[in-house]
């Protein structure tokens, strides 16, 4: 099933005026997308590795699926601010700024489906994202996956988030070692693609200017990576407790970003009275690009139609 896409005019966000939305037309609930903190919807649930992407396996289980890119991720415009030196200037994309651009994409699902509620599925950064929403708008919240969630805690010596600049440059290969970092060294690699070698091109082209650079680099906005950093200084830019959606927390056993204390934290902190917490053997924060995403796309699915 192939998507569609719609350029979403923004109101009143600062530095941006579009997004782009995607969606693979479904009968049944709607399933919003929201994707982490360096790659957008395409290169994560639109992705196919040989012949099938988590979208499609959602659509196959009756779910009518949309996801976006968040502005300065691929097919979204950049942050105007972007066109300027990243030092100096502020994170851009950080989590107040993400949460109207999830309302606003919200907002058009429910006008095209005529339904009241929608499905959210959230990937690392993008969990504290759709938290923040899911806790400022529990009326439009049907349930929530919280896929590898970045959450508190009280690490020392981190950089000031304010101070890591407005944006940065990442390449195929920074990428790839972020991707495999938390695999075991004696562990065959678990990525489907382990060098990369098709993902990592198409990645490349979603910012025209990154064949410019060298390396190769595509420029993403700080933001995402700020909110990480002031999560892991212990805080956390939403508050758990007002999340009342039914939260699936779904992480991979080597996940190093979200350990079995993380999850305990999160799960002792969720206002939802239904919730659970599902891992995955053999997989990473990345799980969705690896072997082990048939068990990330089961859970996905099985907690949104319960």
């Amino acid at each position: 099933m192939n998507s569609s896409t719609i350029d979403l005019k923004l109101n009143g966000i600062d530095g941006a005026d579009v997004l782009l939305v995607r969606r693979w037309v479904g009968a049944g609930d709607p399933v919003l997308y929201i994707h982490g903190a360096t790659f957008p919807s395409a290169l994560s649930i639109g992705y196919r590795f040989e012949g099938r992407s988590w979208a499609d396996h959602l659509h196959a289980q009756g779910f009518d699926v949309w996801g976006f890119d968040f502005v300065g991720f691929g097919g979204s415009p950049p942050y105007r601010q972007m066109s300027e030196p990243a030092a100096g200037n502020k994170p851009l994309g950080r989590t107040p700024d993400a949460v109207p651009q999830i309302a606003a994409v919200v907002e058009h699902i429910r006008r095209e489906t005529g339904g009241e509620r929608v499905h959210l599925v959230a990937h690392s950064w993008g969990t504290m994202a759709a938290g923040a929403y899911a806790a400022a708008f529990p009326e439009s919240v049907a349930r929530l996956v919280m896929f590898g969630p970045i959450v508190q805690r009280s690490m020392v010596g981190l950089p000031k988030p304010d101070a890591i600049g407005a944006w940065r440059h990442l390449s195929v290969a920074e990428q790839l070692a972020r991707f495999v970092e938390d695999v075991p060294p004696d562990h065959p690699p678990v990525l489907i693609e382990p060098d990369l070698a098709l993902w990592g091109p198409a990645w490349l082209a979603t910012d025209a200017e990154a064949s410019t650079r060298s390396p190769h680099a595509v420029k993403v906005p700080n933001g995402p990576l700020a909110d990480n950093i002031a999560a892991l200084s212990g805080q956390l830019a939403y508050d758990p407790n007002r999340v009342s959606a039914p939260t699936l927390v779904v992480r991979g056993a080597w996940d190093n970003l979200c350990q079995n204390p993380d999850a305990a934290w999160l799960m002792s902190r969720l206002g939802a009275q239904e919730k659970a917490n599902v891992v995955i053997p053999a997989a990473t924060h990345l799980m969705h690009l690896e072997r082990g995403r048939d068990g990330l796309f089961a859970a996905t699915a099985d907690w949104l139609a319960a």
